[in-house]
């Protein structure tokens, strides 16, 4: 039986045709930056993620990373909403630095999460939505809509945890920042606090595919703010220079760290400009001995 009738008939069905003289209705987009989060900040959801991370992520943390928390006398005047800007190596840095903010701050923190990776599918977007208040942040270039949404939870008195190196380090050095936190900053009038995460990469590093679990160390800076005509850019700069400043604390005492800092010397974050292997073996082990670990006393 000949089938060319059937192909003739076939390929009448092609795609419909719009009227040029009517106009398309915009795309609705449920993924990405258009994720909608506002559910995840009700009462009941953040009563529920409360429980998760109090009862559960703070315990699992204790036991896989150990971790030590230091400065937080320098938070001991802030009330907030600030803008909490951190080093990123590890899937761990967002729940260690989450269970380790003082009460005030935890359960009032949003977390600034990649668009293209965390929202990327609808239930991806609703398990981070509701296990860490992600709410989703352009990487690659500033997104109005991202921005407006960071804005109005400041103004509503939301804490924001960003990361500003935009991904995760490969190597465990810091990368290039970007001036999302800074901007956030002079926009609203909100602090940034600078936070030095240490310890994680070698728990969970970029592209590891277990934990190890080890110790680690969280050190929080003093609040910054804008200087009179300082632009986000400038602003950012300094934020990087204090994070690497907390960096040099933790690998050798407050004292030296605020020398170097004062004459410029702080061992920058991004690391000697070398091929991988060199760079691997410069990296010093940051880690402070100490006789143990322990939450802070909240």
């Amino acid at each position: 039986m000949s089938r060319r009738p059937l192909l003739r008939g076939a390929s009448l069905l092609r795609a419909p045709t719009w009227p040029t003289s009517v106009p398309r209705p915009p795309v609705e987009r449920t993924t990405g930056v258009d994720y909608e989060t506002a559910w995840a900040r009700r009462y009941g959801v953040r009563l529920a993620r409360a429980l998760v991370l109090d009862g559960l992520t703070r315990p699992v943390l204790r036991a896989v990373a150990s971790p030590t928390v230091d400065g937080l006398d320098r938070l001991e005047g802030v009330r907030g909403p600030v803008v909490f800007a951190a080093n990123h190596a590890s899937h761990v840095d967002t729940p260690l630095l989450l269970a380790s903010l003082p009460d005030r701050f935890r359960h009032r923190a949003a977390v600034g999460a990649g668009a293209d990776y965390f929202f990327d599918r609808r239930w991806k977007g609703a398990v981070w939505a509701f296990l860490i208040n992600a709410i989703p942040i352009e990487r690659l270039r500033p997104s109005p809509r991202s921005m407006r949404l960071a804005s109005s939870l400041l103004d509503d008195g939301w804490s924001l945890v960003i990361f500003p190196e935009g991904g995760r380090s490969p190597d465990g050095w810091g990368q290039e920042h970007h001036p999302g936190p800074a901007y956030l900053s002079v926009k609203s009038g909100a602090p940034v606090v600078p936070v030095h995460i240490e310890g994680t990469s070698r728990i969970l590093g970029k592209g590891a595919r277990r934990l190890r679990p080890g110790s680690t160390t969280v050190t929080f800076g003093a609040p910054l703010r804008a200087e009179a005509g300082e632009d986000a850019r400038a602003f950012a700069v300094r934020i990087e220079a204090a994070i690497a400043a907390l960096a040099d604390e933790q690998a050798t005492d407050w004292w030296t760290a605020r020398r170097r800092a004062a004459a410029g010397s702080t061992p920058p974050l991004t690391g000697p400009d070398a091929v991988a292997w060199r760079r691997a073996w410069a990296r010093p082990s940051r880690r402070r001995q100490v006789g143990h670990t322990r939450w802070p006393n909240l």
